[in-house]
């Protein structure tokens, strides 16, 4: 805008500027037609031919002035252009960049963000994984198979539960990891040794618990029920209430009610090798061996009684929620 009125007025001087030196021109010649007296020329008077060329020098002088007039507003133009050219530049920078659609999708293991031609975060199977070198990243699946590494493990997976050319064998849709390291004979547990683990188990899950909460690492609300169960004289109900809070904590990414085979890794693979009875025991809690654990077959398998088993995984949830909430605000 501020461009626009200038050249507005650049022009509406100099149309005025023309006018006058046009006005000037006549009147002086029309002022010398009238007072000189008709002569001859070469009989014209010294002090009229002086007349004359002062009058034209003041002319020369007024063209002169405007002419500076005329580069001085064009020499403002072109500073007013480049003083807007550096605003733009810097409005231009301080513009903020369009964010990343994929900055706050979450994908799972074995699988990548993308941006689709529409702008959008999807999420796909991993192209490919890093190379491995170190023995020690090496994984062995619960078929027994020695893996590169765990992203080897998940991506595969992914391949085949997308159906995807590239999965190797349609069977490595439920492919997860059991434990870390290369593949090894494990010993077999005994009848005695199954028959006991429930009440092993039992007591680890309250014991993880009970450490947590005393590092004040637990929910608020699951807090107050260890606390609560450590004065009670039930055995059950301290079983029940960690069997429920792990059950909750192994149920992540999707939150569906269910716990499934893979997302067992986080009990089944450190305790492999100092348990083996764990892999035997976590695959009866699956029953009806569809690759998903629910509550009340978790509490079966750790031998607890159904019925008080409370699905509470929204209130543990909405406490966290709420904590963190909360914690921020006194943070501030």
């Amino acid at each position: 805008m501020r461009k626009f009125i200038l050249v507005v007025l650049l022009i509406g001087i100099l149309l005025a500027v023309d006018v006058n030196c046009q006005k000037r021109r006549k009147r002086v010649r029309h002022e010398r037609r009238k007072e000189a007296p008709v002569v001859p020329f070469l009989e014209q008077p010294a002090d009229s031919e002086t007349e004359t060329e002062t009058d034209v020098f003041q002319l020369l002088e007024k063209d002169e002035a405007a002419e500076n007039a005329r580069a001085d507003l064009e020499a403002k133009l072109k500073a007013l252009e480049e003083a807007e050219g550096v605003e733009q530049n810097e409005i231009d920078n301080l513009e903020e960049p369009q964010e990343d659609p994929c900055a706050t999708k979450r994908c799972g293991p074995g699988r990548e963000c993308i941006q689709t031609a529409q702008g959008r975060a999807r999420c796909v199977c991993m192209k490919a994984c890093p190379d491995e070198d170190d023995n020690r990243r090496r994984v062995c699946s619960n078929y027994n198979e020695t893996w590169s590494s765990d992203c080897e493990v998940y991506r595969s997976r992914c391949l085949c539960d997308e159906g995807s050319d590239d999965c190797t064998n349609p069977i490595n849709k439920h492919l997860h990891i059991d434990y870390y390291g290369e593949c090894r004979e494990m010993p077999s547990c005994s009848e005695e040794e199954m028959g006991d683990f429930p009440r092993r188990m039992r007591d680890w899950l309250f014991n993880v618990m009970r450490e947590l909460a005393d590092r004040r690492e637990l929910s608020p609300h699951f807090f107050q029920l260890e606390r609560q169960a450590e004065t009670s004289s039930n055995e059950s109900s301290r079983a029940t209430v960690a069997a429920v809070w792990k059950w909750c904590d192994l149920d992540g990414h999707p939150h569906d009610r269910v716990v499934s085979r893979h997302e067992l890794f986080p009990i089944r693979a450190p305790l492999m090798a100092m348990e083996h009875c764990i892999a035997p025991f976590l695959d009866e809690c699956d029953v009806d061996n569809d690759h998903r654990i629910t509550l009340k077959e978790w509490g079966h398998c750790l031998q607890l009684p159904t019925d008080e088993l409370e699905e509470k995984c929204d209130d543990v949830r909405n406490a966290n929620e709420n904590y963190a909430a909360t914690a921020g605000d006194e943070e501030v």
